[in-house]
């Protein structure tokens, strides 16, 4: 694990249903449908892999740090709502 959590953007095929909601492992907020920024300890492989194994085998998934301050954000509009204050919040 990682001493600090680190900020994700994960997405994967939307037309891939998990049988359950996926374990994000960490704290997580939608920004459309498959498309998440994610807040886990877990290194980048480790979070990959616990997501990769929840979904259908196959499906497309992305898994990529970003940087966890404002110059690190990335830039979004037309996303579900509450993303940028789920960024701002910590």
């Amino acid at each position: 694990m990682a001493d600090e959590p680190t900020l994700y953007l994960i997405w994967h095929d939307p037309a891939a249903a998990a049988a359950e909601p996926i374990d994000l492992h960490g704290d997580g907020h939608p920004l459309a449908d498959g498309l998440w920024l994610v807040r886990s300890a877990l290194t980048r492989s480790k979070l990959y892999h616990r997501i990769k194994w929840q979904l259908p085998e196959g499906t497309a998934l992305l898994c990529a740090p970003l940087g966890d301050d404002p110059d690190g954000w990335p830039k979004f509009k037309g996303m579900d709502a509450g993303a940028l204050a789920w960024l701002r919040r910590d």
